[in-house]
């Protein structure tokens, strides 16, 4: 996964309040999904000597020192469904950290990968983190956007769910507190930060054909994470620690050749009709976001880009 700033289908992220419920449906929902624990679930890929669990197994610890970070990925690949995971992510002086909780189709970062990320991008103390979110579609990535959380991510454990369909891809932020100055704007089920339209017609620029792992690492990127890598980890802070809990899925389990559920159905609530659009208070909510919380977009990047990417023609609204 290499990122230097940060077929209908859609990719959409939300921000949420802890009271939030996705979509209201008769089948099961993200509240409801199963939980399962760490070995049931997950396999280190690389320094199990620096992963570490609670004493009763149910909390999840990844660490970064000057040597190498750490990093798990599910045993299972999905393909389409509602994915979620509590993280706590490393406090204090942070710089040159990333956090990163993504889908990917491969396993070792292949070129013709697809790929789904949240990026947690570490900060000096008293900085605030910026979540970086990007798309791959066949190793083709540079779709970058930044934006700011309303909300200490260090504190306490905040949700992180990722909602994939036929219609949409909804990344969400699953807040415990909404500050006093939002509460009554954002006294709805979900915000969304991101929306990543499909067209209707065949395209290169959105994944949704190959099944996909979930994974969560930590790692040093202080090459371009904090402020375009002005900023370098401090060492003498580490080991820095990145914490976890509470993972849960509703999918579309990959079977070879192929799954039942391949196709849509709408037997889930994640890929029924209220899944498939942003809701009146979303849209509103989706304005809020844009007019306070982005900080880069790459369908704005007019110098990064002669010409815009095809995808940035399409309206989030619809």
């Amino acid at each position: 996964m290499e990122t230097k700033i940060v077929s209908s289908v859609a990719i959409v992220l939300f921000i949420t309040s802890l009271m939030a419920s996705p979509h209201s449906s008769q089948s099961a929902s993200p509240n409801g999904s199963s939980a399962f624990s760490f070995a049931d679930n997950f396999d280190i890929m690389w320094s199990e000597e620096h992963f570490k669990t609670s004493p009763d197994g149910q909390i999840w610890y990844l660490s970064l020192d000057k040597e190498t970070g750490c990093g798990f990925q599910t045993k299972q690949r999905y393909r389409f469904g509602w994915f979620s995971m509590k993280l706590k992510l490393v406090g204090g002086d942070s710089a040159g950290v990333v956090t990163a909780y993504y889908m990917c189709s491969d396993t070792g970062a292949g070129p013709e990968r697809d790929e789904l990320d949240f990026e947690f991008l570490g900060n000096r103390t008293g900085e605030p983190y910026l979540i970086q979110t990007n798309v791959y579609r066949s190793g083709v990535g540079n779709r970058e956007m930044r934006h700011m959380l309303w909300f200490d991510p260090t504190e306490e454990f905040h949700t992180y769910s990722i909602l994939w369909n036929s219609h949409q891809i909804i990344y969400l932020s699953i807040s415990p507190h909404v500050f006093d100055e939002m509460a009554d704007r954002f006294f709805v089920d979900q915000v969304p930060i991101r929306v990543y339209k499909n067209s209707d017609k065949p395209n290169k620029f959105f994944p949704n054909e190959k099944p996909m792992y979930l994974f969560s690492s930590i790692w040093n990127a202080d090459d371009w994470a904090t402020r375009g890598g002005l900023e370098k980890t401090n060492w003498t802070r580490s080991p820095f620690v990145s914490s976890y809990k509470d993972f849960k899925a509703d999918g579309c389990q990959w079977e070879d050749p192929y799954p039942a559920c391949v196709s849509t159905t709408t037997e889930h609530w994640w890929d029924q009709y209220e899944a498939w659009h942003l809701t009146d208070a979303q849209k509103k909510d989706f304005a809020w976001v844009q007019r306070n919380l982005v900080i880069y977009d790459y369908c704005k990047d007019s110098k990064r880009f002669e010409k815009l990417p095809e995808e940035c023609g399409l309206s989030p609204w619809d």
